[in-house]
């Protein structure tokens, strides 16, 4: 786990337990849920593509050469982990093209499960959520006390920290994203630049979410929260905490909300969001630089629901989850909540 994760706060005192993970792509298994039906008709063809330790853009460019049409025309909901097996949507425009036969697309690592004629193209977050089953092997813990604390974040959910993925190998991502807004080194790669604005701005979101998890109101609504609707980017601000906002709070329709850095000239001063400019005021030069470079502010919910949470205590000392998280939340944010994982050396 890079340092950037690693000194990011736990909601709960961590257990003497630990586990290896992800020793193959079977531990790990993802399966998108898109949320809406296919049109039935259009110049899009929707795919539900099985992959098996296969890179998502690898996946893209094997169907752009399929149907025979560009890269730019084969879009996904979302990047999924190469060392896995996932199930996951993409989109092909045809555009006048006759639809091929996706039942002989043939691949050792990918196959297409079904398709759908559909009018618009496959955006980026275009998701429900994500359904996970994960192995965790060598486990070494009492499993009195794992079960109460599975049992914690069933009901609970956890803090909603962007994780490793985001932030690149050995937080590589956030040492370019420095380079580029505190020494003004020019990126001329738009996605790259992306990649690195994205990196710089969830570090600030997990810095203030730290801050809210030591105070221990990461799960609660704080008057003047900047509060965020369940499966929305729609929010509002709470000026006093009432019976509803509990009730909707527990029910998980609303969320307590932190910063996705960027301009906002519609912005009210409240108690929360002074709190969270504290927060950040070591940090200001990377706020400057991220409105410098054009993002508009946005928020996300500081807490992760962990839906239909199962475990089973398996022989061998392996534990096995199943659980559904939100789009947009992180496996790894559970996993780390729960014990430390070691993820399995394998060849590159």
């Amino acid at each position: 786990m890079s340092n950037v994760v690693e000194q990011l706060a736990y909601a709960w005192p961590r257990l003497n337990a630990s586990a290896v993970w992800r020793c193959q792509p079977e531990d790990f298994q993802v399966f998108e849920e898109l949320g809406f039906e296919a049109d039935g008709e259009g110049e899009h063809v929707l795919l539900q593509i099985r992959k098996r330790d296969a890179n998502t853009e690898w996946v893209a460019r094997k169907l752009a050469r399929f149907a025979e049409v560009p890269i730019r025309d084969v879009s996904y909901a979302g990047l999924k982990d190469r060392f896995a097996i996932t199930t996951q949507w993409f989109s092909v425009r045809l555009a006048g093209k006759a639809n091929p036969d996706w039942a002989t697309f043939t691949d050792d690592e990918a196959s297409v499960l079904q398709w759908h004629l559909h009018q618009r193209k496959l955006k980026r977050g275009s998701l429900k959520a994500n359904r996970f089953t994960i192995v965790l092997r060598e486990l070494q813990a009492d499993k009195a006390e794992l079960a109460q604390r599975l049992k914690l974040i069933g009901e609970n959910g956890v803090p909603n920290y962007f994780t490793e993925q985001r932030f690149g190998r050995d937080g590589q991502n956030i040492d370019m994203a420095r380079q580029m807004l505190l020494n003004n080194k020019r990126i001329k790669d738009r996605h790259k630049r992306g990649l690195y604005l994205s990196a710089a701005r969830s570090m600030l979101f997990n810095h203030v979410l730290s801050q809210r998890v030591e105070a221990d109101n990461w799960n609660k609504i704080l008057p003047g929260e900047d509060v965020l609707l369940s499966g929305s980017r729609s929010h509002f601000i709470a000026e006093q905490v009432d019976e509803t906002i509990e009730r909707r709070l527990v029910e998980w329709d609303i969320h307590p909300s932190g910063p996705l850095v960027g301009e906002n000239r519609k912005a009210i001063p409240t108690p929360v969001t002074e709190m969270e400019q504290q927060y950040l005021v070591k940090h200001q030069d990377w706020c400057e630089g991220l409105i410098k470079a054009g993002l508009k502010a946005e928020r996300r919910s500081l807490r992760s629901r962990v839906a239909g949470l199962q475990w089973n205590f398996q022989i061998d000392g392996q534990l096995m989850l199943n659980f559904t998280l939100d789009k947009g939340c992180y496996a790894n944010a559970v996993i780390r909540e729960l014990l430390n994982a070691t993820t399995a050396s394998r060849q590159s």
